[in-house]
């Protein structure tokens, strides 16, 4: 049996190290150079491979996507219709939930607004704070990422609530569901926080429409996917003053272009879509027993269902 690994964006030498460390017979493969015969492959571990590879592989039995959204995977016209498996997986889940509390916490304790006046040399203190009960968030997306996210916030005694296509239910968290829900869990949210699966009911999500649906002053932090957001809505709510700040790690186009109003807008931060990351010391765990599973004759977990997108 053999796995190809496919990835630019990711270290190969480490996953082949951990791989072959928990499976010491399984001939473990890297694309471009390493490939050998394409009929030899029976597994491919994945991001963002070039159109038409996967298609190439005539004895390929399953993907493993290494990342939690596929949607780079399903936009390839011409990819197997083979079980695809997504990346769920303990580190990534505490990657992204490090993410969202750090930027929450930035907002809510007016951070952006400190580092600003120690660039200007200024000191002036705030003659109010809110404290984190008094603070309303809003995940958008309950999935494994979403809900752990919510959980820690609320740990940190946030008022949560999160909003999910189908209805969830987590402990300690309102939350809301379907086109009906939506409306009443902006209304409520002070900082919205994306965590969304990119499909086409959800590409574009955030746009003027639900801008305006937020209280005034309220803060977007999107750390799901760059065509979540409507760019030009989103700078338009900062400039008239609806929105108070944003928090973005993906883009549309990455890396972000040097002259893009992101970079220098006073409201808005940046990071290079590193909320969360993919390690393989972590992550190998779940393609391991993804493999033994599939030995064993079980059935996968983590399946992604074509008709949803995740």
């Amino acid at each position: 049996m053999a796995l190809l690994f496919v990835s630019a964006h990711d270290h190969a030498a480490d996953w082949v190290h951990e791989l072959k460390a928990q499976l010491p017979d399984m001939d473990v493969r890297v694309w471009p150079e390493g490939m050998g015969d394409p009929a030899e492959i029976d597994y491919a571990l994945v991001w963002k491979p070039p159109s038409g590879l996967l298609a190439s592989l005539p004895n390929l039995k399953v993907i493993f996507s290494l990342g939690a959204g596929v949607d780079a995977l399903l936009a390839d016209p011409t990819l197997p219709d083979l079980p695809l498996v997504r990346m769920v997986e303990p580190g990534l889940t505490e990657g992204m939930t490090e993410y969202v509390c750090l930027h929450v916490l930035r907002w809510h304790r007016d951070a952006p607004l400190f580092e600003a006046q120690q660039r200007d040399v200024v000191w002036k203190q705030l003659t109010h704070q809110h404290l984190a009960r008094e603070r309303r968030v809003g995940i958008l997306g309950l999935g494994a990422l979403g809900s752990d996210a919510a959980q820690a916030l609320k740990a940190l005694r946030f008022d949560v609530a999160g909003w999910s296509r189908s209805p969830k239910s987590l402990d300690g968290i309102t939350t809301y569901h379907g086109a009906e829900g939506l409306t009443p869990f902006l209304a409520r949210t002070d900082i919205l926080v994306c965590l969304l699966p990119l499909t086409p009911d959800t590409e574009n999500i955030l746009d003027s429409g639900l801008f305006a649906q937020l209280p005034r002053g309220a803060v977007v932090i999107n750390a799901a996917r760059g065509r979540h957001l409507v760019e030009e809505d989103l700078l338009a709510a900062l400039d008239r003053g609806h929105l108070a700040g944003a928090t973005l790690d993906v883009f549309r186009t990455e890396p972000l272009p040097p002259d893009h109003p992101f970079w220098t807008h006073p409201k808005v931060t940046v990071t290079p879509h590193v909320a969360a990351i993919t390690q393989a010391r972590t992550a190998v765990e779940q393609v391991v027993g993804g493999l033994k599973r599939l030995a064993a004759g079980q059935p996968l977990i983590n399946l992604v269902d074509r008709q949803r997108g995740y």
